[in-house]
């Protein structure tokens, strides 16, 4: 048996209360006791009662609400959180941690157990005005080289992953940058293509006990995983007194 009922009936009905209210049979008066029907604006999804076998009990299976009654659909999640790259780097030497934020605020948070380092890495943050986290354990107790290395090589893979597709960016940048009696220029292009051109000439072996011959290897690695050009010159040579 199939009926058909609006959909207010069954506000806060059970199936058993809707079996017995179909199965109850109307009493009929001499007085006109008919409630006049008004017109629904909407049309309500069909409601179908099935009898079940030899028990008494029925089973409710209702359409889905018309397309024009369904609420609307949250909206998407807000994009505004940045443009982010994160990177897990782990080798035999190694275990480095490097997220980006490229629409962040200039804050950073260096730990790689190579002070230099960390120091450079925080100027990235607040000249570049993006968010840099790097965690880095590694070898130091032989040198630096392999976890200079691979932050950079992290670092470089998570810059490649904040960019996206790179549509719309301003991909080319051009700065000098004077530091008293150091004038250096740098020039790149977030071309896609990796290509180094280094041409600095770092009087002096050490800064604190980081090892200078390991800056060009740094950015070495910076353009091998970003897919970056990138151009280093010294246009005025430090003076060592």
């Amino acid at each position: 048996m199939e009926l058909s009922i609006s959909s207010r009936l069954l506000n806060t009905s059970s199936a058993a209360a809707a079996t017995a209210l179909l199965k109850s049979k109307p009493r009929v008066h001499n007085r006109h006791t008919s409630i006049p029907l008004l017109p629904l604006k909407h049309p309500f999804s069909p409601l179908t009662l099935k009898q079940m076998s030899n028990n008494s009990q029925s089973t409710l299976s209702c359409s889905s609400l018309p397309q024009n009654n369904t609420p609307p659909a949250p909206s998407s999640p807000s994009t505004a959180s940045g443009r982010i790259g994160e990177v897990k780097r782990v080798t035999k030497e190694t275990n480095v941690w490097v997220k980006i934020n490229l629409d962040g605020t200039g804050v950073a948070n260096s730990s790689t157990s190579i002070p230099f380092l960390d120091h450079m890495l925080d100027q990235l943050a607040s000249h570049g005005l993006f968010d840099v986290h790097v965690k880095a354990t590694g070898d130091i107790h032989i040198d630096d080289h392999h976890t200079n290395e691979d932050v950079a090589l992290a670092l470089g893979t998570a810059l490649l992953q904040s960019l996206g597709d790179r549509k719309g960016i301003n991909r080319f940048g051009d700065f000098s940058a004077p530091l008293d009696e150091a004038l250096i220029h740098v020039s790149l292009d977030l071309s896609g293509r990796p290509h180094l051109s280094y041409d600095l000439n770092i009087p002096t072996a050490r800064v604190g006990t980081y090892d200078t011959q390991l800056v060009e290897h740094f950015f070495q690695s910076l353009v091998n995983t970003s897919g970056m050009t990138l151009h280093i010159s010294l246009l005025e040579k430090i003076r060592i007194i």
